[in-house]
């Protein structure tokens, strides 16, 4: 696990800010000049052993070099005519885009491309049944919190397993998804993020929330209370490690190739901040 000291004093980063250092050639080469060479999308029906319910899943994904950028998308969602849109154009193009999705893809990418993951922050998912990868995973998220165990956490995103380890851990929840809907159990799932927010101990947010927009304002809710934030995240995995400090606690990054692609071995990158104001 990569550990990073936050600073106290620095001057809170937004989304926002992240995409104009990226369009200003800040962070690495001139956006105009790298270029999208392979756009694809990548979507699953899922429903594990043992459990009553299934849900799909739909990602774009963008490979500039060797990286690969994704950001996930409600299923069906996507435009076809998204993917023409995107093969050989430049990340700066495309950081313009008028789908939310393609612009966190293309600024993952780039984001990828100049910082990859390192060895240090890996943590390896062994091979197993999807419910196993699944709850392994989960197993490696949850241990992020660093909670009392009657603390409530606010889950964005609802995964069944993440669920599960949460109540393994003797953590209240709260369930949370613009698609509303139950979980695994019958408990009912909030659609209003921010009201939920208010009565929790910390937050559990997928890095879905980057595409709907959801984002900026659960990280200025964490920053301003002082609560944990914990991303899960196969969008913008290496989107979501730039705002460790700056409202963001911790992340659990997951770039493409996902644990639930295949049965073998994977790995996930950890990230936690420690030190100063969260």
């Amino acid at each position: 696990m990569s550990t990073v000291t936050s600073q106290a004093g620095r001057i809170d980063q937004t989304y926002d800010d992240l995409v104009d250092r990226v369009r200003s050639g800040a962070l690495g080469p001139d956006p105009r000049t790298q270029h999208i060479a392979v756009a694809f999308t990548t979507r699953q029906a899922v429903r594990h052993d043992g459990r009553g319910t299934g849900y799909r899943n739909e990602v774009l994904s963008l490979r500039l070099g060797a990286a690969v950028g994704s950001c996930a998308v409600e299923p069906g969602e996507l435009p076809d005519g998204a993917l023409d849109d995107c093969v050989g154009a430049d990340v700066a193009r495309l950081l313009d885009h008028p789908l939310a999705p393609v612009r966190v893809a293309a600024l993952d990418a780039y984001l990828m491309h100049v910082t990859p993951h390192t060895p240090e922050s890996s943590f390896a998912l062994p091979a197993g049944s999807s419910l196993e990868k699944s709850r392994a995973r989960a197993k490696a998220v949850v241990e992020l919190l660093d909670l009392a165990p009657d603390a409530t956490v606010l889950v964005v995103g609802v995964v069944n397993s993440l669920l599960e380890a949460l109540r393994s851990r003797g953590l209240g929840y709260v369930p949370c998804d613009l698609k509303g809907g139950t979980t695994e159990w019958g408990e009912p799932v909030v659609t209003d993020a921010l009201t939920a927010a208010d009565r929790c101990d910390a937050l559990l947010v997928s890095g879905m929330t980057l595409g709907n927009g959801t984002f900026e304002p659960l990280r200025e809710h964490a920053l301003r209370h002082g609560k944990q934030l914990v991303m899960f995240a196969q969008t913008g995995s290496a989107v979501l490690p730039r705002f460790l400090g700056h409202g963001v606690s911790a992340v659990c990054a997951e770039p493409y190739p996902f644990f639930w692609l295949d049965g073998g071995p994977g790995v996930i990158h950890r990230y936690l901040c420690r030190g100063g104001e969260r």
